[in-house]
């Protein structure tokens, strides 16, 4: 496993530093991120040591051998292969491996070479056969398939041609295929940007079996805090190195910024004083040496910034209206398209004041859903009753589409803001990441993620008493969605919402409802009287009173003319499919899990402390040994399964 180093980086884009002296190393096992308010060159520094660009001076080192993959932010787009194959390109460095390998095979059954060139071939056989071996590489169809659909893929997708994935799946392609390439170095600049939160949840639990060194950007902080545990802070050019996960990173930067604001308060009062002092002695004959050198006092301070990441901003609701005690009830609420049924026989009753997050896998329906209770979609079976006096505020990504015209941003919010709100305006445009010059963009020239944010906002500052919002926190950093959150806990309105950030749907939701797709197509419905935490425990528990069901349940065996029924075997053929897929996958985890311990291993051997030490290298080398039947014996039971898979299929 291989290392990158950074030492004293230093980049300037005009006037501005970028970076300053920064110095940071990525080993195996290590799990960073960097973090800094939207423009403060995160992304550029993840260019730098992804070797895209150049540094202006300082070093970056890759260990000999060492092989980076690097996710950015967006921007990829793949066509013309299907799916299947795009993925194996992430094997490239692999088939170049064994096409040297079939070589070297091809030159030994020459028997016109000697014998110490045939010693050498072999050795050198032996050593491409092995890298081959570790890196899964005759493994690859299952690998591909296991990660695809661990991030949202579905089987039926592998065969379609790349070019028909719409933006936010070409990024899922691209995560995957870093993932695949199985690298020393993972750099990912939001990789969880496009993901819903069951592929969040797949991706954590991948990292955590990752055994090279990690660094990312993300502005989802629970999964910061499950997968990082060091935190590298970009501000104003200078890379600061904080201990621990985000939270701890916040926390020990929130008393830093204490003193900051004492030291920064102290300053402008001196500053103050000495512009006083200059208006009152500038044009005094007498006193103008001294207001000169105030004057170079001045120029010559160094100002103490507030990190813009890290300023207290809130915004303030206008007062809703008065509620009635049930904002909304739906009773056999249906939603078909063609053929196929979304919703069916859906009852729902939310009180006022509730905060209810919908959650479920993509597909199920949940934004149909919201569309429907919104009033934008109309097209449905059943009834929908709002409260007496309910004026409601739908926000979607669709949103984004309806804004265009030559007004510019902050002209826009004059023009929708109550007259108490105007004065706090460039504030609360500043929090949804609008600011400096920002704020006198037309809105036309904005791109769709600005659109998303300012017409989120524009929603907020209505009068209104429910709140309708689909994935309200896309496309805010975490400072941002930190604004939101504390406005919408204050709110004393009734929301209802989607999203795919935890920490935002655990800190919010009081009320949960599932949409679950079921065999008829229709998504099922269940509620539960707790917020996202609670939920997750329930369905949790739940899944592990079903594990042991299985062996309780045996005996009690179905009717005959029941067994024989042909509906009845179809799903019986159905169970066992998902049973042995269950089982492959497992299998899978645990040879990656051996994979990773034999590379630790390895790696272990590599040091000087304990390839020098007699009897570590030999309990090192009976490790690895142990290490090596295993995978052997795991690979086995992988193959038993995948031809088990292969015939349930038929």
């Amino acid at each position: 496993m291989g290392f990158l180093q950074f030492s004293k980086v230093s980049l300037a884009f005009g006037d501005r530093d970028i970076l300053k002296d920064a110095s940071l190393r990525i080993a195996p096992g290590t799990r960073a991120c960097l973090a800094g308010a939207n423009g403060s060159g995160k992304s550029t520094m993840m260019k730098i040591m992804a070797g895209e660009i150049s540094a202006d001076s300082g070093e970056r080192a890759l260990q000999k051998g060492a092989r980076v993959s690097y996710l950015p932010q967006s921007g990829i787009v793949h066509k013309g292969e299907r799916l299947r194959d795009e993925a194996e390109k992430a094997f490239a460095a692999m088939k170049a491996l064994e096409a040297e390998a079939q070589q070297i095979a091809a030159r030994l059954s020459d028997s016109s070479e000697d014998g110490g060139a045939v010693s050498a071939l072999l050795r050198d056989h032996q050593a491409l056969q092995e890298r081959l071996e570790d890196s899964g590489y005759h493994r690859r169809e299952a690998r591909i398939q296991s990660v695809l659909l661990g991030l949202g893929f579905g089987s039926g997708d592998l065969d379609r041609d790349v070019g028909e994935f719409s933006g936010g799946w070409q990024m899922r392609i691209a995560l995957a295929k870093a993932l695949l390439e199985r690298p020393d170095i993972l750099l990912l600049d939001e990789p969880t940007n496009y993901l819903d939160i069951e592929a969040r949840a797949w991706l954590q639990k991948w990292l955590e079996k990752f055994p090279g060194g990690c660094l990312l950007v993300s502005h989802d902080r629970y999964f910061l805090d499950a997968t990082v545990n060091e935190v590298y802070e970009i501000f104003q050019g200078t890379l600061t190195r904080y201990a621990g996960n985000y939270s701890a990173y916040e926390v020990a930067r929130r008393a830093e910024l204490e003193s900051l604001l004492r030291r920064h308060a102290e300053q402008q009062e001196e500053i103050a004083k000495t512009e006083a002092l200059i208006r009152r002695f500038r044009y005094k004959a007498s006193k103008a040496a001294f207001a000169q050198e105030l004057v170079k006092r001045l120029e010559k301070m160094e100002r103490i910034e507030i990190p813009e990441n890290l300023k207290k901003i809130s915004i303030a609701f206008p007062p809703p209206p008065r509620s009635p005690r049930v904002a909304l009830e739906i009773a056999g609420l249906g939603k078909s398209y063609g053929a196929r049924k979304v919703l069916s026989a859906l009852d729902l009753s939310v009180d006022s004041g509730e905060r209810l997050v919908v959650a479920g896998a993509n597909g199920a329906g949940k934004s149909t859903l919201l569309r429907i209770l919104s009033g934008a979609d109309r097209d449905f079976q059943g009834s929908l009753k709002l409260g007496a006096g309910i004026s409601v505020g739908y926000f979607s990504q669709d949103a984004a589409e309806a804004l265009c015209g030559d007004e510019q941003v902050l002209e826009f919010m004059e023009a929708r803001a109550g007259f108490d709100q105007i004065p706090r305006l460039r504030d609360m445009l500043g929090a949804f990441l609008f600011r400096g010059d920002d704020v006198h963009k037309p809105v036309r020239v904005l791109s769709g993620g600005e659109k998303s944010r300012l017409a989120l906002l524009a929603m907020l500052l209505r009068p209104l008493n429910l709140l309708i919002l689909d994935e309200p926190t896309n496309h805010l950093d975490l400072h941002s969605k930190d604004v939101l959150l504390d406005a919408l806990s204050r709110f004393q309105g009734t929301i209802l919402f989607v999203s795919h950030d935890r920490a935002f749907m655990e800190a919010l939701s009081t009320k949960t409802l599932e949409l679950s797709a079921r065999e008829s197509g229709a998504a099922r419905a269940r509620l539960f009287y707790g917020n996202y935490a609670y939920y997750l425990e329930k369905i949790s528990a739940d899944e592990g009173a079903g594990e042991r069901a299985p062996e309780e349940s045996a005996p009690k065996a179905a009717p005959k003319a029941q067994a024989q029924d042909s509906r009845s075997q179809g799903k019986q053929a159905k169970n066992e499919l998902r049973r042995l897929e269950r089982l492959e996958a497992r299998a899978i985890e645990e040879i990656d899990e051996i994979e990773a311990r034999k590379a630790g291993i390895e790696a272990e051997l590599s040091r000087a402390e304990v390839y020098s030490n007699g009897e570590k290298a030999k309990a090192a080398k009976k490790a690895l040994e142990d290490c090596a039947l295993a995978l052997a014996e795991k690979t086995r039971e992988w193959e038993a399964l995948l031809a088990q898979l292969e015939a349930a299929r038929l």
